[in-house]
């Protein structure tokens, strides 16, 4: 469940000569290693801190016989303690369980740090995880820790291991790279102010990738709604699986006031379908999210071709000639110097896209419409074609993009397609390739629709011949009328 978005920032378009181009990261990251406690836990204690953890449930009163937590295909999971209809409550928990910013508050991390109110809400989350790992046995919810530790963390954010090298999906690539960098900015600076100035909170070294594992639990198991000011990790509920087959999202959960007068806030986890006795209890983790958002967030992809998208950046460059006109429409039309446009397979692009490549690409004989008198107009004559050599312009650019793009990739599509059916193929690597091949089909997709663009353009319609019909001066055969007799 993740707790931040970061933003995709690959494709780039300027003014002429206009060129998309890939922002590539310039060598391969090193390896990262999940917390080596984790590991140690893992294979000496999984059974024991499973076994720790339930009566940890029991001893709070939480799961009440509905669910409890086993190992399941996808590692640990929640199971149906009895048959459970549709909206079966299945575990309420209390929010003095929550590791979130109160708890931080009335920790010895939040007096150190004047409550941690200086600190964002999930770095300061994250140091209260690595403290409690920390702490081990001395640790007043060690059961608790014992397991998140236990889990077996699949998060590509995790692993820049040989599969990222030879068979990058060069945007979440990208994407994951630039999380990293802002993980290891705020690690130098709690580690700074905070880690080193406070040994006695902290008696041993915390690790960059002591961080970066503390981050990827957060990112992965805080439900959706749970993050910024709010964030906030659940025990128990937060072990709930994804199901791609359940398409319904907003009523799994929710918090809600229990006891005298409601003051006591509850986390409340309820199944969105019927489950049987012995069966894993599912929920959908977030409809929206692309299949690099799946791989990055959670570890794993969906074969379902709404998950596969690409996201475009377009720009409009300080070296424009009619750069401060372009911002200026480009903002009385809720958009900036930079526009973001995801990219979904097998549906069209997005409104607004066709628009702003159209203002960007405006010069030569078209620049009248970028005077003051067209200032609060021309955006609407820019959702239609304005001219042949702007919507030429526009068609070319998109397709010298879209095969500079693909052709850094060194397979095709089919080819990933075939590896994928390899049998015993390690899952990161099934991963990569599956979100590669799903980054190409949808470069793949814009060519073709700016290729049947190119196709059809003498049959558009342009500004002129709209300006004029508007006029009265088109017949209906499409000719020009310069007098009525």
């Amino acid at each position: 469940m993740a707790a931040l978005q970061p933003q995709h920032h690959l494709l780039l378009l300027r003014h002429r000569p206009l060129a998309l181009r890939l922002r590539l990261p310039t060598r391969p990251s090193r390896a990262h290693r999940l917390l080596p406690r984790a590991r140690a836990v893992s294979a000496a204690a999984s059974t024991a801190a499973l076994e720790d953890f339930r009566r940890w449930l029991s001893s709070h009163g939480t799961g009440e016989g509905k669910a409890f937590p086993a190992s399941v295909q996808e590692g640990l999971g929640l199971v149906a303690a009895r048959d459970l209809p549709r909206g079966e409550v299945v575990a309420e928990v209390p929010k003095k369980l929550w590791m979130d910013a109160d708890a931080v508050a009335a920790s010895d991390i939040g007096r150190a740090c004047g409550g941690g109110g200086g600190l964002r809400p999930w770095v300061a989350v994250a140091l209260l995880l690595l403290r409690e790992v920390a702490r081990g046995a001395d640790s007043p919810e060690l059961a608790l820790i014992a397991l998140r530790v236990f889990v077996e963390m699949v998060l590509l954010l995790h692993s820049y291991a040989f599969e990222w090298c030879f068979v990058p999906p060069v945007q979440l690539l990208s994407t994951t790279m630039g999380v990293k960098e802002y993980v290891q900015s705020e690690f130098e600076s709690v580690e700074a102010e905070i880690i080193n100035a406070n040994k006695d909170i902290f008696p041993g070294a915390i690790t960059f990738d002591d961080f970066l594992w503390a981050f990827g639990i957060l990112r992965s198991r805080v439900f959706p709604e749970l993050r910024g000011d709010k964030l906030a990790l659940i025990p128990f509920a937060d072990l709930v699986n994804h199901s791609p087959f359940i398409t319904s999202e907003g009523s799994s959960w929710e918090i809600k006031g229990k006891g005298l007068f409601g003051r006591e806030a509850m986390f409340s986890l309820r199944t969105p379908v019927d489950v049987k006795s012995g069966e894993q209890i599912y929920i959908q983790y977030d409809l929206d999210k692309s299949n690099a958002e799946l791989a990055l967030d959670y570890g794993f992809i969906e074969s379902n071709p709404s998950r596969d998208s690409y996201t475009v950046t377009l720009e409009i460059s300080e070296s424009d000639p009619f750069y401060g006109d372009k911002l200026d429409i480009a903002e009385l039309n809720g958009l900036g110097e930079t526009a973001y446009f995801d990219i979904i397979l097998d549906e069209p692009l997005p409104p607004q896209m066709l628009t702003y490549l159209r203002l960007l690409c405006i010069g030569g004989t078209d620049a009248f419409l970028l005077e003051a008198l067209f200032r609060n107009s021309v955006w609407g004559h820019l959702e239609l074609p304005l001219s042949p050599d702007n919507e030429e312009s526009i068609c070319q650019v998109m397709r010298d993009a879209c095969k500079s793009a693909l052709d850094a990739y060194h397979t095709t599509i089919q080819e990933d397609e075939e590896q994928l059916q390899t049998e015993n193929l390690p899952s990161r690597l099934h991963i990569a390739i599956g979100v590669r091949a799903g980054e190409k089909k949808v470069l793949q997709q814009i060519d073709d629709i700016f290729k049947q663009r190119e196709e059809e353009l003498d049959g558009l319609e342009y500004y002129q011949e709209r300006r004029l019909k508007d006029l009265g001066l088109v017949g209906d055969n499409g000719e020009i009328i310069f007098w009525e007799t």
